[in-house]
């Protein structure tokens, strides 16, 4: 799939014509876009995303046979882009990532810059104005924490045909007509606005050494428009390879759609929120699943006491068999001296039970005392 991050929308842009840009894309090959709303300071406290939504069409519409076929929509996503020039305005991005799905800022001062590499979290892309002499040098250790941190770079390419798309300065109460920023608008770019554009991207692409660089168009209207083959060949002249570039148009910027997705939707990429219950439904389910609980509470108690009345049954019958066989070997024991015991005539008349080990012994000494016999009669 291939990304467009950066379609520039205005107030004053027309449906007609946004829509027109939106399938001249999707018949470029581009997957995904992005609306773009730059933003210039001040942000009022309460943001509003004034961006259109664009549903796309179903696939069972069917059209008239007399009509041309035109290229379908393709998935659009709504992007916040802030001017950054003060540390001031640093608190007011939580409300612009909510309200947005991507966010981005444009730093215009070197402490920005620093800030917007290496402390800002909101954030996904850092996108910049190369068509002038930057305030800051692309310094690598900056840059590359950016990269490691998940932080992109855009280089819209679109700069260099039509120039940067104006800052909308939104109004106290989210108002559409509080004004523009910026020398942008579409009008142009003469040669040293081009000549600093390559300059900037090739110091850029040496600081990152390629990587994290997201390409996108900052289009303005269909004439900004490039094909992907186009713009991997313009950027490869400009210093980034192929495979760089390759990766710039779909999975960086895939990676960023997906980490953006997960922020406002999960917790910590591990939770992922589906959705809200009602209140009425949310009751339902907790009371039919509390019965549940106590009939399977009620249901193990009820097997637990059979299985105990069932262990107590056997121990009683393993205890009788253990008392009839204690038993058997008492009568065993006091059975006649025929298999254990023989027996002595007494003084009496009476038989006294004499037991083995005694009979032995009565024998040895008979045995000894006739071999004493017979040794004295010698």
């Amino acid at each position: 799939m291939l990304y467009d991050l950066n379609i520039a929308w205005s107030p004053q842009t027309s449906a007609a014509d946004l829509e027109r840009t939106l399938r001249f894309s999707a018949s470029l090959g581009y997957d995904v876009v992005a609306l773009n709303h730059t933003i210039g300071a001040p942000v009022p406290p309460q943001v509003t995303n004034p961006l259109p939504k664009f549903d796309p069409p179903s696939p069972s519409s069917s059209l008239p046979p007399s009509s041309t076929p035109q290229p379908k929509l393709p998935t659009v996503l709504r992007r916040a882009t802030l001017v950054l020039s003060e540390s001031s305005q640093h608190h007011r991005l939580p409300q612009l990532a909510s309200a947005y799905d991507i966010l981005a800022v444009r730093p215009q001062t070197d402490e920005s810059f620093s800030a917007a590499c290496l402390s800002l979290n909101d954030i996904s892309l850092i996108s910049l104005d190369l068509t002038v002499r930057q305030p800051f040098t692309f310094r690598p250790k900056p840059c590359m924490s950016a990269v490691s941190r998940g932080v992109r770079f855009e280089v819209c390419y679109s700069q260099a045909l039509q120039g940067p798309a104006s800052a909308h300065i939104i109004g106290a109460k989210g108002a559409r007509d509080g004004g523009y920023a910026g020398s942008g608008g579409g009008l142009g770019v003469d040669a040293r606005a081009r000549a600093a554009f390559i300059g900037n991207v090739s110091s850029l692409i040496r600081a990152t050494r390629g990587r994290g660089i997201v390409i996108s168009s900052e289009a303005q209207s269909v004439l900004g428009l490039r094909a992907p083959a186009d713009v991997i060949n313009l950027l490869h002249v400009w210093g980034l390879p192929t495979d760089r570039a390759k990766d710039g148009l779909s999975v960086l910027p895939r990676g960023v759609v997906v980490n953006e997705g997960l922020k406002r939707s999960g917790f910590r990429g591990v939770i992922d929120i589906v959705g809200v219950a009602d209140r009425e439904e949310a009751d339902v389910e907790m009371s039919e699943a509390g019965d549940g609980v106590a009939k399977a509470a009620s249901g193990n108690g009820q097997g637990n006491k059979k299985n105990k009345n069932k262990n107590q049954q056997t121990s009683g019958h393993g205890e009788r068999e253990r008392k009839r066989k204690s038993e058997a070997e008492d009568t065993d024991a006091a059975a006649p001296a025929s298999t254990n015991e023989i027996s002595k005539p007494a003084g009496g008349g009476e038989e006294q039970l004499v037991s083995k080990r005694q009979a032995k012994r009565m024998k040895a000494a008979l045995r000894n005392k006739q071999l004493e016999t017979g040794t004295a009669g010698t």
